[in-house]
């Protein structure tokens, strides 16, 4: 999955792995698109309770999430690939971020 979105290779959006969000850890995140990605394992199946309260959390800090299971990725990494580039294509190009240098610079 990594590869995939690593680069911004994915309509140009730059993620990060394993970054804060609150108290938590999103697998992958897109700040300037608001998008939190994350990959649920078998164990997720029994904390239901902790991953509703975790995304509530997540999406409080106004961040849009997107599961996926272990087994969509493995399975179906194209399909994924393509959820995540439809949320990223409703949402503007990333503009880049000013030069350090021409700050102050009129």
């Amino acid at each position: 999955m990594w590869q995939n979105l690593a680069k911004s290779q994915l309509n140009g959006f730059k993620f990060s792995r394993q970054m804060p969000v609150g108290p938590y850890f999103a697998d992958f995140i897109c700040r300037s698109a608001r998008l939190v990605v994350e990959i649920d394992g078998p164990s997720h199946d029994v904390r239901v309770a902790y991953d509703e309260a975790r995304t509530k959390l997540i999406e409080a800090q106004g961040y849009r999430v997107l599961r996926f299971t272990n087994e969509d990725v493995l399975q179906n990494l194209e399909g994924v690939l393509m959820m995540i580039g439809q949320v990223l294509a409703e949402m503007p190009l990333p503009t880049p971020s000013p030069s350090r240098l021409r700050e102050g610079n009129s």
